[in-house]
C-alpha cells in the first residue's frame, strides 16, 4: 500500500511524527539508522530538524530522503 506523507514534525529522541494522506498519524524512529552511512549526519539536531515533506515523502537539508512506503511500514500508529 502506497500512501503519501502530508506532514512531518521532528520530535526529541530522533523521532518523526508523520501524517499520511489517509489522515493517519504515525511515529517513525530514525535513531536506529543513525550509525548507517549518510544517516550519521542526522545526529546534528539542526540538520535533523530540517526535515520537510518532499513530493510524497520526506527529505532533510542534506538531500537525504526516505521512501514513504518504508516510513509507513516501519512506523507506529499514534
Amino acid at each position: 500500500m502506497y500512501l503519501a506523507v502530508k506532514d512531518v514534525k521532528p520530535k526529541d529522541g530522533y523521532k518523526l511524527i508523520l501524517t499520511f494522506e489517509n489522515e493517519e498519524i504515525r511515529e517513525f524512529d530514525v535513531s536506529v539508522y543513525l550509525e548507517i552511512g549518510k544517516f550519521k549526519e542526522l545526529k546534528d539536531k539542526v540538520l535533523f530538524d530540517s526535515v520537510k515533506v518532499s513530493f510524497d515523502s520526506i527529505q532533510w537539508a542534506n538531500k537525504l530522503d526516505l521512501d514513504s512506503e518504508l516510513l509507513y511500514a516501519k512506523s507506529i500508529k499514534q
